[in-house]
C-alpha cells in the first residue's frame, strides 16, 4: 500500500515496486490528480483520509504500507498519523514512514523545523503497536544539479560552512525509490536503514566539477556554521513563510546539519541490497 504516491518521491517509488513484481495499492485524496500514476503500473484507490472506517478497509489485507507524503504538521504528524491508525487497527504488520532525510536521531531538536515534524512522528510510530522502518538517505542528490546552494557553476565555486572536508551524504531519487521498493518486499527490516548513493566532501566536489568542465572550481567559504545559523535567524525573520514546506531558511536549516558533521549517516545499508546501482555524485 502506498500513500503519497502521486508525489515526486512517491512516483518513483511506484516505479519501482511495479518493476519488482509488487501488488501495490496506491490511495490518492478524493478529487486529487493521479494522472501521473496511469503509466506506473500500481493500481489506484480515491478515498477520503478523513474517513476512519473506509481507511481501514482499504488498509484491511496490506502487508506493509509505504509513506512519501511531504508536507508540514498537518500532514507527517496528522494525514500520516491517521493513515498510522487505521494500519494498526486493519492488522498490518509494517509501516515505512515518510522520512527520506539525513541523520535526524543525532541532531538537535529544535534546529531543523521539518526534522522535528519527522522526530515527533517518529515517537508516535515507536509506540504503536506495528514494525516500522525508517529508510534516511541524506539530501537527494539531485538537487546538486542546481536547487542546493553549494556547487555554483557560474561562478566556478564550491561553498561550505564548516570543514572542505566534512563527507556529506547524498542520494538520488530514483536510488531512494529503488531502495524503499526493496525495503517494503523485505520482512525483515531494522527499525532504521542508512543509505547514501555517495558520500563527498565539498572539496571532492570541486575536485569532480573540474574534471567535468575541465575548468578550475574554488573552494569558498562564506562563514562558519555559527554564521549560517545567524542568517538562518535573519532569513526566517525577514521572510518567515510559515506555511511553505521548504522556505529558504528551511533549506539553509538542512545545510547546516549536513555541514556541521551531525546529520552524517553511519553505517550505511547500502549493501542491503546488492542489486542497487548506486547513482555517484559525478
Amino acid at each position: 500500500m502506498l500513500v503519497g504516491g502521486t508525489g515526486d518521491l512517491g512516483l518513483r517509488i511506484a516505479r519501482a515496486l511495479a518493476a519488482r513484481g509488487a501488488n501495490v495499492l496506491a490511495l490518492a485524496r478524493k478529487g486529487g490528480d493521479t494522472a501521473a500514476l496511469a503509466d506506473t503500473g500500481v493500481s489506484v484507490e480515491k478515498i477520503d483520509f478523513d474517513d476512519e472506517q473506509t481507511l481501514r478497509r482499504t488498509l484491511d489485507g496490506a502487508s506493509c504500507v509505504i509513506s512519501a507524503l511531504n508536507g508540514l504538521e498537518d500532514t507527517i504528524i496528522g494525514l500520516q498519523g491517521r493513515v498510522l491508525d487505521a494500519a494498526v487497527v486493519a492488522g498490518v504488520p509494517r509501516f515505512i514512514p515518510s522520512d527520506y532525510s539525513l541523520d535526524f536521531t543525532k541532531t538537535e531538536p529544535g534546529r531543523n523545523r521539518n526534522l522535528d515534524l519527522r522526530r515527533r512522528f517518529m515517537a508516535k510510530v515507536d509506540s504503536a503497536p506495528i514494525r516500522a522502518t525508517s529508510i534516511l538517505n541524506g539530501a537527494f542528490a539531485d538537487l546538486l544539479a542546481g536547487q542546493a546552494p553549494i556547487v555554483l557553476p557560474g561562478p566556478r565555486i564550491v561553498l561550505h560552512w564548516g570543514s572542505p572536508d566534512q563527507l556529506l551524504d547524498f542520494t538520488t531519487k530514483d536510488d531512494v525509490a529503488a531502495y524503499t521498493a526493496a525495503a517494503a518486499l523485505d520482512p525483515d527490516t531494522p527499525r532504521i536503514l542508512r543509505i547514501a548513493g555517495d558520500s563527498v566532501s565539498p572539496r571532492d566536489l570541486a575536485a569532480t566539477m573540474q574534471l567535468l568542465t575541465g575548468r578550475r572550481f574554488q573552494l569558498a567559504k562564506p562563514g562558519g556554521v555559527p554564521f549560517l545559523g545567524a542568517m538562518i535567524r535573519l532569513t526566517r525573520t525577514l521572510a518567515p513563510q510559515p506555511g511553505a514546506v521548504f522556505p529558504a531558511w528551511q533549506g539553509m536549516q538542512y545545510l547546516r546539519d549536513m555541514m556541521d558533521g551531525t546529520g552524517k549517516l553511519e553505517p550505511l545499508d547500502n549493501d542491503r541490497y546488492p542489486e542497487i546501482n548506486w547513482t555517484k555524485a559525478r
